[in-house]
């Protein structure tokens, strides 16, 4: 137990509040306050949110969390990283690019109707022209003509064997490719993980939620009316900021960042979708308008 930990559970006591309490002010998982307590930061998902929930707990206990910061300063980790302005020019870069397998995917079922489309028309050509040579009249002897008319017998079988061939190789063909679609779409569906959007803490305008179960982080905001939106990283600092109009919408790759610092200043007109997944705001837009949504990526999922 730290020094912090031990101030903070004395002003609890004082206050005659016990964790389940505390749990039920601050919005905070019962969990994350014991972490706090002990010292054991290590638990929380990030250094930056360890500062916040000592803020909203600070808060909840009546005591001055500017001042906590200053007087423990040595015992509270710090949220700044050195790598963050590599790790911005990354998002900005990586903005409009998508993924190159979800293309091939796309691309797939129009390669095979264009396929089959050549294949049909070939053969079609085939066949018209074998139709035309067999009706040209003859005007060979009648020796010759019994003899042409053998050869056309044994071409007319060997074609119809053909015909039959190609057919079961064209349906072999179709049959197997349709196969490999459907596999496709199976491994495809097989390694999508489950992703669990939850809220761990919430309090005033702020909420913060605890991405897990994914294996990407990519951030879309979208504005259904006009709406200012900013995206902070762990500094406090904007890497990004704009005033959206109706049907304006940004996507970011957050996934090396592990976090994401959402200040929204029209709620009720902006919408979050996180992997595609639309994000519920804990605090109705409609009574609170202007809103921190902070989203903690707690890792890859194998």
């Amino acid at each position: 137990m730290t020094n912090l930990g031990d101030r903070l559970k004395e002003e609890r006591k004082a206050k005659g509040l016990d964790l389940d309490d505390l749990q039920r002010i601050t919005k905070i998982q019962k969990r994350y306050l014991i972490g706090i307590e002990e010292g054991n930061y290590e638990m929380i998902p990030g250094k930056f949110y360890v500062r916040a929930f000592i803020k909203q707990y600070a808060e909840a206990v009546g005591l001055q969390p500017e001042a906590l910061f200053e007087e423990y300063k040595k015992e509270i980790p710090v949220a700044y990283e050195d790598d963050l302005p590599e790790q911005l020019s990354r998002v900005q870069a990586r903005r409009s690019v998508s993924p190159a397998n979800a293309k091939i995917f796309q691309l797939l079922p129009k390669i095979l109707v264009v396929t089959f489309i050549v294949v049909a028309v070939l053969l079609a050509w085939y066949f018209l022209s074998k139709s035309q040579n067999q009706s040209t009249p003859s005007k060979t002897s009648n020796n010759q003509n019994e003899q042409i008319q053998m050869e056309q017998k044994e071409g007319t079988a060997k074609d119809n064997k053909e015909d039959k061939d190609d057919n079961k190789k064209e349906k072999d063909k179709e049959d197997s490719a349709d196969e490999e679609e459907d596999s496709e779409d199976q491994e495809e569906d097989a390694s999508e993980p489950e992703q669990s959007l939850s809220v761990v803490g919430s309090s005033g305008k702020q909420t913060t939620y605890e991405l897990s179960g994914a294996n990407k982080f990519e951030l879309k905001i979208a504005a259904t009316g006009k709406a200012w939106v900013g995206l902070k990283d762990s500094t406090g600092k904007f890497i990004f900021q704009k005033e959206f109009q109706e049907g304006d919408s940004e996507t970011f790759d957050l996934i090396e960042d592990k976090s994401a610092f959402i200040v929204i200043g029209n709620a009720s007109s902006t919408d979050i979708f996180v992997n595609g997944e639309q994000l519920k705001y804990e605090i109705s837009p409609t009574d609170i308008v202007r809103q921190d949504v902070i989203i903690q990526f707690t890792g890859i999922t194998e």
